[in-house]
């Protein structure tokens, strides 16, 4: 796709975005953490999205589900209804016990009631990144709040990225990376995408005034240090995902 024709959110976005909803305050991906970051003042957040056995799309950021649920295997492995029962909550915090893990329709549900803005990262399983990007893609189109400005879509995943683009070419895209790749501008003009989200480690001020230059937009993840977050502003970044928005002071 020509650099030319890029889609541009039809919204502003804030120089803090809650990551994972608020993952420092609030068990990740859950409705508890959308709440939360709607509590501390976040206008938008940043969540993962993979999908059941069934293809049900469930926000998760784990293959497996061991690390934030009382559950064991593969996500894959597993229908809805199994994940269901299963505790997202009390890893986290007792204070979050029972939490459960969201499908994709309430968390936008959530959105709409809290009118939260969000960066979907469509974060596909092995060999699922086309699927995915196709049925994060759909439900988006058919169940996306029509009080809140157009998703901003992102993965790591361009041949997920790649799909959702083909199913609803109408949201804006950004690529994901960790550390910048040299043909980073060639596979942003193939994807469409408006934008690079590059992890805050390996990011060189020279790689940012170069994404910045080149006319794309630069958000930066993840970052939880104000004195980092000051430097990446100073640099050009647009945003910065935080799992404590709260703690982060924009310029």
């Amino acid at each position: 796709m020509n650099a030319d024709h890029r889609l541009e959110p039809n919204a502003v976005l804030p120089k803090v975005i809650g990551h994972r909803g608020a993952a420092g305050h609030a068990p990740e991906n859950t409705l508890s953490g959308l709440r939360k970051a709607h509590e501390l003042g976040t206008t938008w957040v940043e969540f993962d999205v993979m999908l059941t056995a069934e293809g049900t799309p469930v926000l998760i950021h784990d293959e497996t589900l061991g690390r934030t649920t009382d559950g064991k295997g593969r996500l894959t492995d597993h229908r809805w209804e199994d994940l269901r029962g299963l505790d997202a909550g009390a890893w986290f915090s007792s204070a979050f016990r029972g939490e459960r893990v969201p499908s994709l329709h309430q968390a936008l549900a959530v959105l709409g009631h809290l009118g939260l803005g969000a960066n979907v990262e469509i974060k596909p399983s092995s060999d699922q990144d086309a699927t995915t990007g196709v049925i994060v893609a759909k439900t988006l189109q058919e169940s996306w709040p029509a009080n809140l400005p157009a998703p901003l879509l992102s993965s790591f995943s361009e041949k997920a990225l790649a799909a959702a683009a083909d199913q609803a070419p109408e949201f804006p895209r950004a690529l994901l990376v960790g550390k910048v790749p040299s043909d980073w501008q060639a596979r942003c003009d193939s994807l469409g995408a408006t934008g690079l989200h590059a992890g805050a480690r390996q990011l060189t001020e020279k790689q940012a005034r170069r994404v910045i230059d080149a006319g794309y937009t630069l958000r930066v993840y993840t970052v939880n240090d104000q004195a980092l977050a000051d430097r990446l502003f100073a640099w050009g970044a647009e945003s910065v995902f935080s799992d404590f928005p709260d703690r982060i002071t924009p310029p």
